[in-house]
């Protein structure tokens, strides 16, 4: 241990116990705290350490509200640990410390496997419904609207959707809800809207498939457009921290908006994409949370083939 360490601790019985039980933020602010250094200070030795980091973040840091997660950030934890005069790996333990924490906090998310079995099972029910897989339909553009309640869960979800058909005769859309982990699809309902009444529903009570055929007024001819909107009522399962929509084939614009229960909101939310199920995450993007209204969204322009999603972090 350097000595300006040794230093440091002795001098502060709360930087002593900071640093043994953590969590990282509360560690990092005693340090500061017992340097006597103003954020503005820190930032101009990470400089010199030949890493960059904000004021805005360092106090974010500091008071828990994020924690330091991609590559240049760690550099920068360890460089605090030099800078602060604490021990080698004494702050990268405790942020450490912290994520396995989180990682059981955290709430179930659907697996690899989960999905493709889900996949299986929405082919099995479009056969049986006699859909193609695109239904004769392109997507021109789709609002959906999550809710989320006071327990965390996925309440519904509702979507407006403008398609246009490119063969004559359809008459129909089939709409699908995959709910989360322990969910029960036969107390999952669905409800038509707007220019469209319900069908046929199939369920699948192991990976949580909701299936149901959306009945138009009118067969369309190819070109036509036809606008109508459906939701599905969940609120089955556990809490949740994601949403994601799989896309089979490139489409319209997409606007997904997450509104949350009042006293319940994340503590962050980022945005992710994925070429498949089984590729890993990509695109993530730090989303605003818009607190009067309780909700963040995202905008695609042009969907492509893949996964598209909302994640949040409620602690």
């Amino acid at each position: 241990m350097p000595y300006g360490a040794q230093q440091a601790q002795a001098g502060s019985p709360e930087l002593e116990a900071a640093l043994r039980a953590g969590p990282f933020h509360v560690a990092l602010r005693a340090a500061i705290t017992a340097r006597g250094l103003p954020l503005h200070r820190v930032r101009h030795h990470l400089t010199r350490h030949g890493v960059s980091v904000g004021v805005t973040s360092l106090s974010y840091w500091q008071q828990g509200a994020r924690r330091p997660q991609r590559t240049e950030s760690l550099r920068a934890v360890r460089a605090l640990e030099e800078i602060l005069e604490l021990p080698e790996e004494s702050l990268i333990r405790l942020l450490a410390k912290d994520e396995e924490h989180a990682a059981r906090q955290r709430p179930r998310t659907r697996s690899y496997r989960s999905l493709v079995e889900a996949s299986g099972v929405l082919e099995r029910f479009l056969a049986e419904l006699g859909s193609p897989p695109d239904g004769g339909l392109h997507t021109v553009g789709r609002h959906e609207r999550v809710r989320i309640g006071v327990g965390r869960e996925l309440l519904g979800h509702d979507s407006q959707h403008i398609v246009r058909a490119h063969r004559d005769g359809v008459d129909r859309y089939v709409a699908v809800h995959h709910g989360d982990p322990g969910c029960s699809p036969e107390h999952v309902s669905v409800r038509a809207l707007e220019n469209c009444r319900t069908g046929r529903v199939r369920r699948h009570r192991e990976t949580g498939v909701v299936v149901a055929e959306l009945l138009f007024d009118a067969r369309l001819r190819a070109g036509d457009t036809f606008l109508f909107r459906y939701g599905f009522e969940d609120g089955t399962a556990g809490p949740t921290s994601e949403y994601l929509r799989a896309f089979g084939a490139a489409g319209g614009q997409y606007a997904l908006q997450v509104r949350f229960a009042d006293g319940e909101l994340p503590a962050r939310c980022h945005r992710f994409t994925q070429h498949s199920a089984a590729a890993p995450r990509g695109g993530g993007q730090d989303l605003a949370l818009s607190g009067p209204h309780r909700s963040v969204h995202l905008v695609e322009p042009q969907v492509r083939a893949g996964i598209l999603g909302i994640g949040w972090d409620w602690d």
